[in-house]
């Protein structure tokens, strides 16, 4: 059995389960529900009343790229891995990815109703700034071809397909862009500032470092199922540079959300830290640092460090999980 190919009859049967580790992020996933409205986010209005014009505008514009972000990684699962995978185990985890994504949609809707931003100017920006145009220029280049009924899964460049798309959404999307902007969220925290969206965004965050981890697990298992076909020096460095260009296009918008910087941030300073976060995941993929550079960012390192993704289940989470009781497998 392959993980990737058209799903058929037989596989819509979760047991035996041969790929564990999918049931595993479905069923922490599961115990990591959670739902916007229980965060009290008015007390953070004080904060927002005595906020500079440029810090204002650092949040809107990051909630003008997240809120249709989110609906944007959810039509790419839908459209453009969802129907290529025959893992039923696998599909039980991104029908609770998807959810996660609308949860999110509409935990930055609750976000817009609350603050006094602009909201027509919020929702219209991703549509008239050349920054993020070409964001989700870059994400429907890769989903387009997913689409397209010339494409065949079953063969070696439709499973190219599929990896240049898993790689755009999943590793850049989110794994790149939208760690970025927690970390634009989360630094006002760092100064005392927007505690209770930092809350919100750090629930977001744990959602997301699941949606990696089972993207990196799914690249991993493509490229060793068929090691003979995928595993070449020219399709490693095609995939690197789907994240080289990625990253470019999250410099060219970062220089956008900080034109002139505020308290202890500004455009230099959230690349800088991109482009160490597109190493990790580079590394985690398998292939070489590209950039090099340090991380200016200390403070996030615990959330965000791409080496705790690969022990996640070793760590007991404590901040927030259902009480629920998750099946026990069995892969025999």
């Amino acid at each position: 059995m392959s993980i990737v190919g058209k799903p058929s009859p037989t596989d819509t049967t979760l047991h035996p389960i041969k790929y564990k580790w999918a049931y595993e992020l479905y069923s922490q996933g599961v115990r990591n529900t959670w739902f916007p409205h229980e965060i009290a986010l008015k007390e953070d209005l004080q904060d927002w009343a005595k906020m500079t014009e440029d810090e204002r505008h650092a949040v809107e514009f990051v909630m003008s790229f997240f809120n249709p972000g989110e609906l944007i990684v959810n039509r790419s699962i839908a459209l453009g891995i969802y129907p290529y995978i025959k893992s039923p185990e696998a599909h039980l985890y991104m029908a609770k990815w998807m959810w996660e994504e609308a949860n999110h949609c509409v935990s930055f809707e609750y976000v817009l109703e609350t603050f006094p931003f602009n909201k027509e100017k919020v929702y219209k920006n991703h549509l008239e700034t050349e920054s993020m145009i070409a964001k989700e220029a870059y994400i429907e280049k890769y989903l387009k071809r997913m689409t397209e009924q010339s494409l065949d899964i079953e063969t070696v460049e439709g499973k190219k397909d599929f990896v240049r798309n898993l790689v755009a959404t999943n590793i850049v999307m989110e794994g790149i862009w939208f760690y970025s902007g927690f970390m634009v969220v989360l630094s006002f925290r760092q100064r005392n500032q927007l505690r209770n969206f930092a809350s919100m965004i750090n629930w977001v965050l744990r959602d997301e470092s699941l949606h990696l981890k089972f993207g990196i697990n799914l690249i991993h298992t493509i490229l060793e199922e068929n090691s003979d076909d995928l595993l070449t020096p020219e399709f490693a460095a095609e995939i690197k540079q789907i994240i080289v260009e990625g990253v470019e296009k999250e410099v060219a918008y970062n220089n956008d959300l900080f034109p002139n910087g505020i308290l202890g941030l500004n455009a230099d300073y959230v690349n800088q830290y991109v482009k160490y976060v597109a190493d990790r995941r580079l590394e985690e993929l398998g292939l070489e640092k590209h950039y090099n550079v340090a991380n200016p960012a200390k403070w996030m390192a615990t959330a965000t460090d791409v080496y705790e993704l690969v022990n996640f289940f070793e760590a007991q989470n404590t901040s927030y999980e259902v009480d629920t009781k998750a099946h026990n497998t069995d892969t025999k």
